[in-house]
């Protein structure tokens, strides 16, 4: 893995043991701001009560407390404000925990640093340090900020905060030849957030504040938390009708319980009953917090989330588009064989190609050739005519040290061949070798040279007359896991269609390599997707070779018009178009461009295609964790409003009163906020749905949820009507209704969740030994105005609710999504 150096902060700094002046700190703090890696809220603890105080069953218990009161009721008034504080604790931890995944951060920073300034080693803030101060790092030390290891010995980092890894990495001072690269090895790197366990360090600070990855995890995530997504203004509306429908009943409510001879007390507190057990305040709640979960825990995953709609759309992606250079393959070309012309030597082939090569462009073949040919003593370079996507080529005129003037071209093996003077029969042996090597998936490149007389030189490049040089063959090995990574999105019904410019034999074989199309991938070429007016061509694609970047955005259009939920990956400037037109756009941290990473929804940390497979199935199981706590929501909801309103309008006593929602509502939230958020990640890659356009729930769902929840209302009425004997059994028949609610609720929670998770075992056990307690124990049944049950009532109750409960199952399986096409017999599992 490689980290980006920016050389325009740290020049003359990476090979010298000087720290910055004060006046140098100074003016660069004025540049690049404070340390400031974690903003902290000024009035956290007023956040946090304004944020528990909107919580509307709150205001509701205070609300009847007061009525209660007002009609002499005290011990009913005190019992509801009683009631008011597990249920602030709860909403208060519940609000609380939604901020830890990001200010629980701030204890791994450190507070305090040594650094040199001028010939002095100082003890100043952390927040402090600027890019470009020389950090000491002493063992048992946080790094305080991301920058380059210049000294130490046996270095040995935690770095589990951001990578989830719990064994210690090692590093090494970048060795002094490595100071001019665009980039170094992780190895050298160290970040905010990590943890020196063995050894010192002297660290050259490159980036501060929200530039450290650390901090762009940690804003990411707080930007995760408030941006609106789509599925958010959906939930909004649904909320919304949800609510006018509920003031309806309830008002309707009100009104017939007045008709029935019934006291405007009664009629009341029926109404407010309703309207607190049908408020659906849990759905948009949870939508957030869920999102604000699945930010940081695809930062985990090296996924780095800059728009929260990618956590929605992360999970439904039908079709990658993956660079092959440094996502697929390592990124990094070695020259692994050279082929002289006749009457040229290896070494003076080389030397020819790194004319034409510039140590500023960034190209790692460039790179890759000034390293391998020695330099070459040469006068003066006059031009340089630029590789382009469209020119295919890169060219230089040099005057030599002899005052001799020569052009040199490197490129595509077919652009050059065309540029040079060569007869039919040589051009096709070259041909022939260039094809052997690109069916080995080695990256091919030809050289020529022609002489160029200064004087009569019009100043433009040379396209013709050139004399053939040779070819340079480059490999760039595929990357550790990416072949296990395509068989699993393979089994799961994901298209993965690498993206290239190279050669298409270059392309296939990477391709087969990797086990594109089962390991005979349909390779196209670029140019041809252009007449393939019906898509028939495309839908049968998995390698899209010598592609430019506006073929790239036509592609993803492309594919989207044929239904795929499209995810691409760029590194360039030129792929911004691209990024943005894709339904979920990923930029390469490590290489890409600015602009590029500010126009992605996510940015992979480590470049790597295997870490977008995992983000796919932490996106789904996200995905299906949410669907869960919404189907529970929905499934208790249903039961909940439906015998709150049927009921009392059957003309019996009122079911529910409002300790009771209380109680209901404390087992409610928790369960649909904590049981499903933290369920383990499948093994397999989750299948998802393809037919149609994107639906939170599957249609054979709601008709399940809709059974369910009409079940456990027949279950929580007829048990009341059952045991309502008369007007003095209303609190043991309120018991029986309860336990039968409550008993199914457990039910449904087991069904959904499995168990997997310690809140799902706690609350489960919790909300059943609540049962036990309330309703068993006379003191406290008194209290809340039940009665303890005999064994039958008992039998009745659970009976019920571990019946209706169990038919959660079949919603269950409903949510379990199959793709459209059948998978192979073997499934990849997520390495």
């Amino acid at each position: 893995m490689l980290r980006p150096v920016p050389h325009d902060r740290l020049s003359g700094l990476l090979r010298e043991e000087r720290g910055l002046t004060a006046a140098e700190a100074i003016a660069r703090r004025i540049r690049h701001g404070n340390n400031d890696i974690i903003e902290t809220p000024p009035h956290r603890w007023l956040d946090l009560v304004r944020d528990t105080a909107r919580d509307p069953m709150l205001w509701f218990l205070v609300g009847v407390s007061g009525l209660f009161s007002l009609l002499g009721e005290y011990v009913e008034a005190v019992i509801l404000l009683a009631a008011l504080i597990p249920l602030v604790a709860m909403d208060g931890y519940l609000h609380r925990r939604t901020q830890a995944s990001t200010e629980g951060l701030a204890g791994r920073l450190a507070a305090r640093a040594r650094a040199v300034r001028g010939e002095t080693i100082v003890d100043i803030p952390a927040r402090d340090l600027v890019p470009g101060d020389l950090a000491i790092i002493s063992s048992g030390d946080s790094f305080p900020a991301d920058g380059i290891i210049l000294s130490g010995a046996e270095l040995q980092v935690d770095e589990s905060a951001l990578t989830g890894e719990s064994y210690p990495a090692r590093k090494a001072p970048l060795p002094g030849a490595s100071t001019s690269h665009p980039a170094v090895e992780d190895r050298h790197w160290a970040s905010a957030g990590t943890r020196l366990l063995t050894g010192e360090a002297r660290l050259r600070i490159a980036y501060t504040g929200g530039e450290t990855l650390y901090g762009e995890i940690v804003r990411s995530a707080v930007a995760g938390s408030h941006a609106r997504t789509p599925l958010q203004t959906a939930v909004a509306g649904l909320v919304a009708v949800m609510l006018v429908t509920a003031l309806v009943i309830c008002v309707a409510l009100a009104a017939i319980r007045l008709h029935q001879g019934h006291g405007w007390i009664d009629a009341l507190v029926s109404a407010l009953t309703l309207a607190i057990a049908a408020l659906p305040e849990e759905f948009p709640v949870v939508l957030a917090f869920f999102l604000a979960f699945g930010v940081y825990s695809l930062a985990r995953r090296q996924a780095l989330v800059r728009r929260a709609v990618a956590v929605e759309n992360i999970g439904r992606v039908t079709c990658i588009c993956s660079d092959k250079t440094g996502t697929l393959t390592e990124g990094r070309l070695t020259l692994a064989h050279q082929v002289p012309a006749e009457g040229m030597s290896p070494d003076a082939l080389i030397q020819l190609a790194a004319l034409a090569a510039r140590g500023d462009s960034g190209d790692p073949l460039d790179d890759a050739l000034l390293q391998a040919g020695a330099p070459v003593s040469v006068a003066e370079r006059l031009s340089v005519f630029p590789f382009t996507e469209d020119r295919r080529r890169e060219t230089a005129i040099w005057r030599m040290d002899d005052g001799s003037c020569r052009a040199v071209v490197k490129g595509a093996p077919e652009t050059v061949i065309a540029m040079c003077a060569i007869d039919v029969a040589d051009a096709e042996r070259w041909r022939g070798q260039i094809n052997g090597f690109a069916m080995t998936g080695h990256k091919v490149i030809a050289c020529a040279r022609r002489a160029v007389d200064e004087a009569a030189w019009p100043g433009g490049e040379p396209d013709k007359g050139y004399t053939f040089a040779g070819l340079l063959v480059f490999e760039d090995r595929v990357r550790e896991g990416v072949a296990e990574a395509v068989a699993t999105c393979r089994a799961a019904g994901i298209r993965v269609i690498m993206v290239t410019g190279d050669h298409p034999m270059t392309a296939e074989a990477v391709g087969r390599e990797i086990g594109l199309g089962g390991g005979s991938p349909v390779v196209v070429n670029a140019a041809e997707t252009a007449a393939d007016t019906d898509g028939a061509m495309l839908g049968s694609a998995d390698v899209i070779a010598r592609a430019a970047p506006m073929q790239k955005l036509e592609l993803i259009r492309a594919l989207q018009s044929q239904g795929e939920i499209v995810a691409v990956t760029g590194d360039g400037v030129n792929d911004v178009p691209a990024l943005q037109a894709a339904d979920i756009g990923i930029a390469m941290g490590e290489r890409g461009t600015r602009s590029a990473r500010e126009v992605a929804a996510i940015v992979l940390l480590d470049d790597n295609f295997r870490t977008i497979v995992r983000a796919i199935a932490e996106g789904r199981q996200l995905f299906l964790n949410l669907q869960l706590s919404f189907a529970y929501l929905l499934m208790v909801h249903i039961p909940l409003v439906l015998s709150a309103a049927l009921i009392p309008l059957l003309g019996y006593p009122l079911l529910y009163l409002p300790i009771h929602i209380v109680w209901l509502e404390l087992i409610i939230h928790p369960t649909a906020l904590l049981v499903f958020q933290n369920l383990p990640v499948s093994r397999r890659l989750l299948p998802v749905e393809r037919n149609g356009p994107p639906r939170f729930f599957p249609r054979r769902a709601w008709p399940l949820m809709g059974f369910v929840g009409a079940a456990v209302t027949a279950v929580v009425v007829l048990g009341y009507g059952y045991a309502l004997t008369d007007i003095q059994n209303v609190e043991h028949a309120r018991a029986v209704a309860l336990s039968g609610l409550i008993v199914a609720g457990a039910t449904i929670t087991l069904v959904l969740s499995g168990l997997r998770s310690t809140a799902a075992r706690l609350i489960v056990a919790g909300s059943l030994a609540s049962l036990g307690l309330l309703v068993q124990v006379p003191a406290l049944s008194a209290l809340v105005h039940l009665r303890p049950l005999h064994l039958t009532d008992w039998s009745i109750a659970i009976a019920g609710g571990v019946t209706t409960g169990l038919a959660a199952l079949l919603v269950r399986l409903a949510l379990k999504t199959r793709p459209r096409q059948p998978l192979p017999a073997t499934a990849g599992r997520i390495s």
